[in-house]
């Protein structure tokens, strides 16, 4: 069995994946839709729902793949 570390180590850092956020499809209400919700969202500072909104534009529908 190995001997516990009894010192501090240094903190592991992570990559910070900074994503873009996602584009309407053209000619898609869906997508539309999301991007305006999204817009509004982030003029009243609900972050929650700008985030919400992403995440739905990126599945919808299976993010037009």
């Amino acid at each position: 069995m190995t001997e516990p570390t009894r010192y501090s180590t240094q903190p592991v850092e992570l990559p910070l994946r900074l994503e873009l956020e996602p584009t309407p499809v053209e000619g898609c209400a869906g997508c539309t839709e999301l991007a305006n919700v999204r817009d509004r969202a982030r003029v009243v500072g609900d972050m929650i729902t700008v985030s919400d909104c992403n995440v739905y534009m990126r599945r919808h529908p299976e993010g037009h793949q």
